[in-house]
C-alpha cells in the first residue's frame, strides 16, 4: 500500500510539472485519439447498438483513473472487433454489451491468475513489433477506405481539399512539433460540424439539433449471451490481448522509457475492470490501444494530464449534454478525422524502425549497466523476415491472431531449421563463441 501511494505521488507530481510546461501539447495530445474514438462511437450509438451519454461518463472516470494510476497517454478506446461486427450485424444494445463482458471476463482472469504475464513473456519481440506494424498499416488502409475515399470535391463542409490541407498541416507539423496539430484540426472540425447542422437546420430536408442541456439518466442493461455476442467477444479476444496489453506495454516503454511502465498485469486488469464495471449500463466495451497511445504521443502528450483532461471532457459532455450531441459528432468532417487516423498510423508503424536497434531484447546488463548488444547481419534478416510476416498476416487476412500465428511459426522455423549447429542469438563477443573460437 505504502509503495503503491509513493507511486501515485511520483506520477501527480510528473502529470502536473508536464502540464505547467506545455499545456498546449498536452491539451492537443489528448484529442490525438478521436479519429479512431468519433467513428466507431458515433455509428454505434446511431445504432442503437450503445448508449453515447453512458458512454462518455464512463470513459471519462476511466481516463480519469488511468491518468492518475499509471501518468502515461493511455487511451481508452473502443475494442475495434466488436464494434465492427456490431455495426456490420446492426447488433442489440444488449449484444453489444454481451461481447464486451466476454472478453473482459477472460482478460481480467488471465491476469489476476498471472498468466498473461506468463503468455507475454514467451513472445518473441519481432512478432510484438509486427503486431504494431500492422496496427499502424491497418489505421492508414482504414483511413483511406472508409473517411476519405467518399469524399467529393464540392461539398462545402467535408470535402477532399480539407483532407488536403489538414495533410499539409500534417507534414508542417513534422518540422514544427510545437504546433499543437490535433487541437487545431479538432477546433476546425467542430466548427465545421456546428456550421453543417446549423445549415441543415434551416433546411426542410433535415432535423439535425444542436447540443442541447440533458441530465443524465444512468440505467441497469442486463446482456444477453446469444451465440453471436459470445462469438464476437471471442473474437476480439486476441486484438485485446495482442494490440492492447502486450503492444502498449511495450510501445509505452519504447516512446516514454523514462516514465514507468505499465505492467501487462496492470493492463489486462484495467481492461477487465473497465468493461465489467461500464458494460451492465449501455458503455461501450473499451479497451486500451497501441494505436491510440502512438497517437496521442505523436500530437504532443507526455503524461497522464493529458487524458485526464480528456477524461474530464468527456464526464461534463456525458453528465449534461449526452445523446443531444448525436448530431453534432456525426456532423464531424471525415476529411479531419481521416488525416488523423493516418497520422497515429504512421506513428504506430515507426515503431518497427527500433527492431534491429533499440529493441527490449537487444539491452543486456554488463558490469551493472545496460549494454546495447550488436547481432549479425544474418540476425537482422531472420528479425526483419519474422517482423514483415506477422504484418503481412495481420494485413492479409485483417486478423491479428492469424498474424501472430504466422510469425510465431516463421520465428519457430529459423528456430528449429535455421543453422542448428550455433546459437543465432548469441553476442559474437561472448566467450565460447564459435567466431572467437575460430
Amino acid at each position: 500500500m505504502a509503495s503503491f501511494s509513493s507511486h501515485i505521488k511520483q506520477v501527480h507530481r510528473n502529470n502536473v510539472a508536464v502540464l505547467r510546461r506545455s499545456p498546449t501539447l498536452e491539451i492537443a495530445g489528448a484529442l490525438g485519439d478521436l479519429g479512431t474514438l468519433l467513428p466507431l462511437m458515433i455509428v454505434l450509438a446511431v445504432n442503437g447498438s450503445i448508449s453515447l451519454s453512458t458512454t462518455l461518463v464512463f470513459s471519462g472516470i476511466f481516463n480519469l483513473a488511468t491518468g492518475v494510476i499509471f501518468g502515461v497517454p493511455l487511451p481508452v478506446q473502443p475494442m475495434k472487433a466488436i464494434a465492427a461486427a456490431a455495426i456490420a450485424s446492426h447488433a442489440s444494445q444488449r449484444e453489444t454489451l454481451a461481447a464486451g463482458s466476454v472478453t473482459a471476463t477472460v482478460v481480467l482472469l488471465l491476469s489476476i491468475t498471472g498468466l498473461l504475464h506468463w503468455v507475454t513473456r514467451i513472445i518473441p519481440v519481432p512478432v510484438i513489433k509486427g503486431i504494431q506494424l500492422g496496427a499502424g498499416l491497418s489505421l492508414i488502409i482504414a483511413a483511406g477506405a472508409s473517411l476519405l475515399r467518399p469524399l467529393s470535391w464540392l461539398y462545402p463542409f467535408d470535402n477532399r481539399i480539407w483532407a488536403i490541407a489538414a495533410f499539409l498541416g500534417l507534414l508542417t507539423s513534422l518540422r514544427q512539433p510545437r504546433i499543437p496539430y490535433a487541437l487545431v484540426v479538432f477546433v476546425s472540425g467542430l466548427i465545421l460540424a456546428i456550421l453543417q447542422v446549423v445549415a441543415s437546420d434551416n433546411s426542410d430536408s433535415s432535423n439535425r439539433r444542436l447540443p442541447s442541456f440533458r441530465v443524465w439518466e444512468p440505467y441497469f442493461v442486463l446482456p444477453s449471451w446469444t451465440a453471436d455476442a459470445v462469438g464476437m467477444g471471442i473474437a476480439q479476444l486476441p486484438l485485446t490481448t495482442l494490440n492492447s496489453v502486450v503492444a502498449v506495454n511495450a510501445l509505452a516503454s519504447d516512446l516514454m522509457p523514462d516514465l514507468p511502465t505499465p505492467s501487462v498485469t496492470a493492463l489486462g486488469t484495467s481492461v477487465g475492470i473497465m468493461n465489467v464495471m461500464g458494460c451492465w449500463f449501455g458503455a461501450m466495451p473499451v479497451c486500451h490501444g497501441a494505436g491510440g497511445l502512438a497517437a496521442q504521443f505523436r500530437f504532443g502528450a507526455r503524461s497522464g494530464a493529458s487524458i485526464i483532461l480528456l477524461g474530464a471532457f468527456k464526464l461534463v459532455l456525458g453528465l449534461f449534454l449526452g445523446e443531444t450531441l448525436l448530431d453534432l459528432l456525426h456532423a464531424f468532417p471525415a476529411s479531419l478525422l481521416g488525416i488523423m487516423v493516418i497520422a497515429a498510423g504512421l506513428e504506430l508503424a515507426k515503431v518497427g524502425q527500433s527492431l534491429n536497434h533499440g529493441a527490449p531484447d537487444l539491452w543486456e546488463s554488463s558490469a551493472g549497466q545496460k549494454k546495447h548488444r550488436d547481432i549479425t547481419d544474418g540476425q537482422r534478416e531472420e528479425r526483419w523476415t519474422v517482423m514483415m510476416t506477422t504484418t503481412a498476416g495481420i494485413l492479409a487476412f485483417k486478423n491479428d491472431a492469424i498474424g501472430f500465428a504466422a510469425g510465431l511459426l516463421c520465428h519457430a522455423a529459423y528456430r528449429r531449421w535455421g543453422r542448428p549447429r550455433q546459437n543465432r542469438f548469441q553476442d559474437p563477443s561472448d566467450e565460447g563463441s564459435p567466431l572467437i573460437r575460430a
